[in-house]
């Protein structure tokens, strides 16, 4: 083989790869504000208010209230919620993508367990979750935990 073909080969094989591999977003330090943000709280009711009657789902918003932070990876939080990830093009998720870009910090997720069906609820923070997995599926979350 001629240099010149061993360079096309090489050339040819890279812009393949490109093809098939996307390049990954490289790895971007989240930053998280030190407790949720009041209007956590009530888009969370909000929301459990949705599944549950709105006395429960008020008690469980001041469960949340008085629990410490804890933090679990992204992955772990997406698995144990049976919920799938939402797509870049989600609104959402793209403005929390660009808070994380410019190095603003997110609020703590509200997360509740739900031991008679196994799971866990996000109850506020599911974009902000999905906009994190899209940089680190192993990145730690701070979560309130209920």
């Amino acid at each position: 083989m001629t240099p010149a073909l061993i360079r096309e080969a090489a050339t040819t094989f890279k812009s393949r790869k490109a093809e098939v591999s996307p390049k990954m977003p490289k790895k971007i330090e989240i930053k998280w504000l030190g407790k949720p943000e009041e209007h956590d709280y009530a888009a969370a009711l909000s929301y459990l208010a949705l599944i549950y009657d709105e006395q429960r789902a008020a008690a469980q918003v001041k469960k949340l209230k008085r629990a410490a932070i804890s933090e679990f990876k992204a992955k772990d939080i997406f698995r144990a919620s049976s919920l799938s990830l939402l797509g870049i093009s989600n609104s959402h998720v793209k403005i929390d993508q660009k808070k994380i870009k410019s190095r603003q910090k997110l609020s703590p997720l509200l997360l509740m367990r739900d031991s008679s069906n196994g799971k866990v609820i996000i109850a506020d923070g599911y974009h902000r979750l999905c906009a994190v997995y899209f940089y680190d599926e192993d990145a730690s979350i701070p979560c309130k935990i209920a």
